[in-house]
């Protein structure tokens, strides 16, 4: 059976005579009659009564018609759902509430104004998707990288150091000028699920044989951060997180003596399969090209204040731990 016939058919059907069907289709009217008459021909059967000038359906017309109409509109909605889809692009992104919160969201507006026509959710939690089960594009995801089966690429780094509000490090400097003996007194806010902890950095930076003495724990750097804001203690914490609040002074270096150290830290990642969709590769280009802006921000801030950093390719953690 010609399927071009049937959308023929059907559309004199429903809009109601054979002009308005040529007008749908861009073509005469008896291109449109030609292919009625096609039609019956192969179903050996008449579709219409035609009395003067006007048609009118038989038995079988009507049966082939509720058929037809409804299989051509399923297939309208399909064609007007895919011109949507060019149109406007729809992306899920699963990050972390810290990152979220602290870094992703005051930037999205620029997306926003970029490309006015996307839809996005964004799911603030700090628990990775699993790709099989769950309607999501990708993943924002601090880490190394290294997730079996899964595409990710860099796209923020972070650097690395202790800070303190002013008034606190002001404490400090009453007990010594030396920054190691510092620590040694120091009140240290743990930031538990952090590449780099105190149990880690202390060694690292001269401060051996001494337990660290980290009365506040918290897996949310959000929360560290706002409490050494508020002087109760040092945090080892993200510039990416606490960039605001050390250009406003509400925190500082706790010394320059201590490098920051910079490292690739927050990746897009996802399925291989998601990789090549052009939603998921914009906003990868474009979260990677805010986060190279946000690096050289916060190289030129650090080196404002005296400290130099270090580059590693991960955290590289102490033999035995």
């Amino acid at each position: 059976m010609n399927l071009n016939s049937m959308s023929y058919f059907e559309a004199v059907v429903r809009l109601g005579g054979v002009a308005k069907a040529a007008d749908e289709m861009q073509v005469s009217v008896s291109a449109v009659s030609q292919q009625l008459r096609q039609l019956e021909h192969q179903l050996g059967v008449r579709l219409f009564d035609r009395e003067k000038r006007r048609l009118s359906l038989t038995i079988d017309g009507e049966r082939l018609f509720q058929t037809t109409t409804q299989a051509f509109e399923s297939i309208r909605d399909v064609r007007r759902a895919i011109m949507r889809q060019r149109e406007s692009f729809h992306l899920s992104v699963r990050v972390s509430p810290s990152f979220g919160d602290g870094w992703l969201a005051p930037r999205l507006a620029d997306f926003v104004r970029r490309h006015p026509q996307w839809e996005i959710r964004v799911d603030a939690t700090p628990n990775f998707s699993d790709f099989a089960t769950e309607v999501i594009d990708l993943d924002l995801r601090y880490g190394e990288g290294d997730w079996a089966g899964l595409h990710s690429s860099c796209v923020v780094d972070d650097l690395i150091l202790p800070m303190c509000s002013p008034a606190y490090l002001a404490e400090l400097r009453e007990f010594s000028d030396d920054p190691l003996e510092q620590l040694r007194h120091a009140r240290l806010i743990d930031s538990a699920k952090a590449y780099f902890r105190w149990n880690t950095w202390l060694p690292r930076n001269g401060v051996a044989g001494v337990a660290p003495n980290c009365p506040y724990r918290f897996d949310r750097s959000s929360m560290s951060l706002r409490l050494a804001a508020e002087s109760a203690g040092i945090a080892l914490e993200s510039t990416t997180l606490a960039m605001d609040a050390l250009a406003a002074g509400r925190l500082v270096p706790l010394s320059p003596a201590f490098e920051a150290i910079e490292f690739p830290a927050y990746w897009m990642v996802c399925p291989p399969r998601h990789a090549n969709r052009r939603s998921v590769r914009l906003f990868t280009e474009w979260v990677a090209e805010a986060g190279r802006e946000h690096t050289a921000r916060a190289r030129g801030l650090l080196a404002d204040l005296g400290i130099r950093f270090t580059l590693e390719s991960r955290p590289q953690l102490l033999p035995g731990e």
